[in-house]
């Protein structure tokens, strides 16, 4: 996300030259080039003027660490300025009263019951809550459908009432069934509109009006842009709204709906999709989104992510085998699926500082692993248990049963041991929460 305004502010800050103080006169050409580039992501243009005078009323005068170059000095003020832009601090949903009622509203199109299914199983595993997902779109051919196979798929229930055609009235019964049925939570799923129109806002104002919501989230396509700014202008004018949700934000390699809409509505951000899958949902945060914005990474986020797979008690059963070196393809393969579930694997790379560059016209495909999941998978239980059996003749076989060159088979084993040599020399320390580097390291090689 956001490739093109990160290679423009990166092209912007290599024009600042010169040591010692950053001036009028050497920082004019840059942040001219970084408004452009704001401008560029479709940010609005009075918002990119504003950026920059502050940026620059923050930069002029100050005096450069002779460790630090003058263009490093200008990219932690337009770090901290991007973060402020984009709200400071990540805000959580409102979950208080039983049941807590969220209410989604956006246009059609906008990905609101896609995110519906998707809140509901986030707070469902994350906060402990007992959801009711509400089909309120009574006018989509096949919108309450859709909520009900992504609720068969997630398990959580969805509130219908196929015959009834007033939203109003299948909110309340909605509310008055949680209660029954011991729900904490409920996510109330509204009807869109291919544009904004009077009789979609009086009745999602309606629906407010009669379930009292502890959260209206406006939901928007990222990929909209300046579009996307203006709706949320309006929706916020007549429902006065508590937070937005962005979905598509993976697709969206300009950025300027995620750096406008909080300085156009004072509403922050919340959530973002970043994919079609249904744990695809994360909690904003703009300080690590200016992050990945300039390039920097997102550590702690792909941190957050591995610890959600590590399973501290498989980590210790494999720590044993390690410190004995029984580590085998069963366990290679175990790693790959806990990779694997963390996300597309271009995203996750692109966390670690410095990779996102690195990895512009690299295309990581989310089956990278696939190859070798191939080649494992054709290994018989006893070559899995035991590598070291895999001779001349057992590696032509697993050549033939997966598609791949015998150089292929042998590339792979030979990575696999030198991995093994290097996780028992580990094993004294914190091997297994290493894997996913080593494991990193044998699917960069193979690339080459």
């Amino acid at each position: 996300m956001f490739d093109n305004l990160t290679e423009k502010l990166e092209r912007s800050f290599k024009l600042l030259k010169g040591e010692g103080l950053i001036t009028e006169v050497n920082v004019a050409e840059t942040l001219k080039e970084v408004r452009r580039a704001l401008v560029d992501a479709d940010v609005n243009y009075k918002i990119a003027k504003s950026f920059t005078d502050t940026v620059k009323e923050k930069a002029l005068g100050q005096n450069v660490v002779s460790s630090v170059k003058p263009g490093q000095m200008m990219i932690k003020i337009v770090n901290d300025e991007l973060t402020k832009l984009m709200g400071g601090e990540a805000e959580e949903v409102n979950l208080d009263g039983n049941p807590a009622v969220i209410l989604l509203a956006g246009l059609q199109g906008s990905g609101k019951t896609t995110f519906a299914g998707k809140l509901a199983r986030y707070l469902k595993s994350k906060k402990g809550r007992h959801p009711l997902m509400v089909a309120c779109d009574v006018y989509r051919p096949a919108a309450i459908e859709q909520l009900e196979v992504l609720g068969e798929q997630i398990g959580i229930p969805v509130y219908t009432e196929k015959e009834n055609n007033n939203p109003v009235r299948i909110a309340n019964s909605a509310i008055k069934h949680a209660k029954k049925e011991g729900h904490n939570l409920v996510i109330i799923d509204t009807a869109g509109r291919l544009a904004i129109d009077e009789q979609m806002m009086n009745e999602i104002s309606s629906i407010k009006k009669a379930v009292s919501p502890n959260e209206i989230l406006f939901v928007v396509d990222a990929m909209t842009g300046q579009d996307a700014v203006n709706t949320a202008k309006e929706f916020n004018d007549r429902l006065d709204y508590e937070g937005v949700v962005l979905t598509k934000l993976d697709g969206d390699t300009r950025g300027g709906a995620a750096l406008s809409i909080r300085s156009v509505v004072d509403k922050p951000i919340k959530f973002v999709g970043t994919g079609e899958k249904s744990d695809a949902i994360e909690v904003f945060h703009p300080e690590r989104m200016a992050n990945r914005i300039l390039g920097m990474g997102d550590v702690v986020t792909l941190v957050e992510r591995a610890q959600e797979q590590y399973d501290e008690q498989e980590a210790r059963k494999l720590q044993k085998k390690i410190a004995k070196d029984k580590f085998d393809f069963n366990d290679f393969l175990k790693q790959i699926h806990q990779i694997k579930k963390m996300g597309n694997l271009k995203d996750l790379a692109g966390m670690i500082p410095g990779m996102g560059k690195a990895l512009k016209n690299l295309d990581i495909e989310d089956d990278a692993f696939k190859g070798i999941e191939a080649i494992i998978k054709s290994m018989t239980p006893e070559e899995r248990d035991n590598p070291n059996i895999l001779n001349g003749s057992r590696r032509k076989r697993i050549a033939k049963g997966s598609g791949k060159d015998i150089q292929e088979i042998n590339r792979l084993v030979k990575q696999f041991e030198q991995t093994r040599k290097m996780m028992k020399k580990m094993s004294g320390g914190k091997g297994p929460k290493d894997l996913e580097q080593l494991m990193g390291n044998m699917q960069t090689s193979r690339k080459k």
